[in-house]
């Protein structure tokens, strides 16, 4: 494994997304768009410019429009064609044409870490990446955070978790790190890990640096996973194998670079929405001046 690069990865998207019912009653929640692109696609996007050749999404029996989007529409396109469209139906074809994408389907609801169980087969002994569908991350001008995570794994050849600052008063919401020195560098990107707590509360939780969406895992995950208990909800939780982990090797956080936009709250993903629009140069100016008519009535 020293010398295998990070070239798969995982997508978790098996939940039933009821923070935004009704709408995903009949659509996943990775299918609702960011204007007019959906939240899996800005993933997969980030997973390909990170370097992942192949993609395994955990999906339900409720969520097919997911491999419908990512697989060829040869009517679509050719209509596309015959009008004269050709700019969407190159769009439309680069959507299926980007990177190879599996699926496979978790038959129960039993949490993260039982979903990343069921990838085993998929990744082997190969290191891999998770990507949380959750956490959109956009880092202009510079590095997907993905591929920041995939160069630190390069440099240490051990499993990266990602981490950013959120405001104290917010730890409870987050898997916190416990970073092994407690005299670190703040300004340091990547610290060596003591520990992990799950949702702490203010008082006892050990700092601010909350995993955020982003991995790289060495493939003894799995391992640790087969005969992890079940934690909180009955889950089995990848937070806990993670830990497990901390005790036969070095498990690193990462404090990316980028803008995170937590899409699977509804605040978050209307922020997401109106500032991914104000990057349009066809949305640009109309969504501005009418941002400033609601303002100046506030």
């Amino acid at each position: 494994m020293e010398n295998q690069r990070v070239r798969k990865a995982v997508i978790p998207a098996a939940g039933l997304g009821t923070r935004f019912l009704p709408a995903t009653k009949a659509m996943p929640k990775e299918m609702l768009p960011i204007v007019d692109i959906p939240t899996l696609q800005y993933i997969v996007e980030e997973a390909v410019a990170s370097g992942i050749e192949e993609i395994l999404i955990i999906t339900n029996s409720n969520k097919r429009s997911m491999e419908d989007h990512f697989d060829r529409n040869y009517e679509l396109e050719e209509r596309l064609k015959a009008a004269g469209k050709n700019d969407l139906e190159e769009m439309i074809r680069h959507i299926s044409d980007m990177v190879n994408i599996y699926y496979v389907r978790q038959k129960e609801p039993k949490g993260l870490g039982h979903a990343i169980l069921c990838t085993k087969s998929f990744i082997g002994e190969e290191p891999f990446a998770v990507l949380l569908g959750d956490d959109l991350v956009v880092n202009e001008g510079g590095e997907p955070a993905l591929k920041q995570l995939v160069g630190a794994y390069n440099e240490k050849r051990t499993s990266v978790v990602g981490v950013q600052r959120v405001p104290m008063d917010e730890v409870n919401k987050y898997g916190i790190v416990e970073p092994q020195d407690k005299n670190y560098d703040p300004d340091k990107r990547r610290i060596k890990l003591k520990g992990m707590v799950e949702k702490p509360s203010i008082d006892q939780s050990p700092g601010d640096l909350a995993v955020l969406g982003r991995y790289v895992l060495t493939p003894e995950i799995f391992d640790l996973l087969e005969t992890q208990a079940a934690g909180k909800n009955g889950e089995i939780q990848l937070t806990d194998a993670i830990l497990r982990l901390m005790d036969i090797q070095t498990v690193y956080a990462y404090r990316f670079e980028g803008t995170r936009y937590d899409v699977g709250d509804k605040f978050g993903f209307v922020k997401a929405t109106i500032d991914f629009a104000l990057k349009r140069p066809e949305l640009k100016d109309e969504l501005s001046a009418y941002i400033k008519e609601l303002a100046s009535k506030i």
